[in-house]
């Protein structure tokens, strides 16, 4: 049986309403912010909305959370839909 190639992005270009597996955080402070959030390697979030300028909207369970572009472009996700 071959091996299963999931296509892996930046959260950046997530779509509205996409379902996504977070497959790599970045290193560092901000890693340490989104794990308080409960945004882990190999959770699944939600791509709520995305708004002018780039601000990226992400739910995990009930929480909403507003991540900026930059920050966005640093982490790797995959498509669940």
């Amino acid at each position: 049986m071959g091996k299963i190639n999931i296509m892996k992005f930046t959260l950046n270009k997530a779509k509205r309403g996409q379902q996504l597996l977070v497959q790599q955080l970045p290193e560092g402070d901000y890693k340490l912010q989104l794990i308080r959030f409960g945004i882990l390697e190999g959770e699944t979030i939600t791509c709520l909305d995305k708004i002018f300028g780039g601000t990226i909207i992400i739910q995990k369970n009930r929480l909403e959370i507003a991540l900026g572009n930059d920050l966005a472009r640093q982490i790797i996700v995959s498509s669940l839909n």
